[in-house]
């Protein structure tokens, strides 16, 4: 809390042309780093009191901004992620391999969603699909390429999935069948992500319109206070407070 620095770690200049984007994953004493680049796929685990590799696995992937998602499949903790062409699986105490499926292309830029043993990729260009994740293998149980994120990661909460597309459109699926519920087309586009909080959807577009939906099969709109500058980030909640970012200023939100 000094500022002194405890560690560091070099994972060499990453051969990307937008820039590395791919947050950091903690659990435990596990910091999980998705190294995705031009040349080459990378996912690796750290401890995070020391820096020391626990383990540090090549993938047979190209580049990718999203981040990894930690799930729990039988039990056991995998971490998953979404590149090109790859949705992937990995043990998180081993970084083994447990399952990949090809499904994706292109710039991949969304995270994946996860709820109840199914990962939900998705990338503009490509697709929509729904894996059930196992052990040890995966399958596509149904996927769609109506409305697809070009950055914004999808959301999974009460039996719908909700995603944001660049061009302004809000969609929400259904988790089982990948039916669509609604949709609602707004003024800016999204890059910013849904999130699910106490029973709404919060999701800022890039006009800086915070559109809050009620979490249901059916369009509720509750709100759509706007920020008064633009804005591309999602928001951050804790402790009854949301903070998120404009161009210029950073907001704290609350009673």
């Amino acid at each position: 809390m000094a500022g002194k620095r405890i560690w560091s770690k070099n994972l060499g200049v990453p051969d990307n042309h937008y820039g590395h984007s791919s947050s950091l994953l903690c659990w435990e004493n596990k910091l999980v780093v998705q190294y995705d680049t031009n040349r080459s796929g990378r996912m690796l685990v750290l401890n995070v009191l020391d820096g020391e590799t626990i383990w540090d696995v090549p993938r047979d992937v190209k580049i990718s901004w999203g981040s990894p998602v930690l799930g729990e499949i039988n039990g056991k903790y995998q971490i998953f992620t979404s590149s090109d062409p790859l949705a992937i699986g990995h043990d998180l105490e081993t970084g083994e391999i447990l399952w990949s499926v090809e499904c994706m292309m292109g710039e991949v830029g969304p995270s994946v969603a996860f709820l109840d043993g199914i990962v939900y990729p998705s990338q503009e260009y490509a697709r929509l699909v729904a894996i059930k994740a196992g052990s040890s293998s995966a399958e596509i149980v149904w996927e769609s390429d109506e409305y697809l994120p070009e950055a914004s990661s999808p959301v999974a909460v009460d039996g719908i999935l909700v995603l944001a597309t660049s061009y302004g459109v809000v969609a929400c699926l259904d988790l089982d069948s990948g039916e669509l519920l609604w949709e609602h087309e707004c003024n800016d586009g999204f890059y910013g992500s849904p999130m699910a909080v106490d029973g709404r959807i919060y999701l800022m577009d890039m006009g800086g319109t915070c559109h809050i939906y009620e979490i249901s099969k059916e369009l509720n709109v509750i709100a759509e206070p706007e920020l008064g500058e633009k804005s591309v980030v999602t928001p951050a909640f804790a402790e009854g407070r949301i903070y998120l970012r404009g161009t210029k200023y950073l907001y704290c939100i609350g009673e």
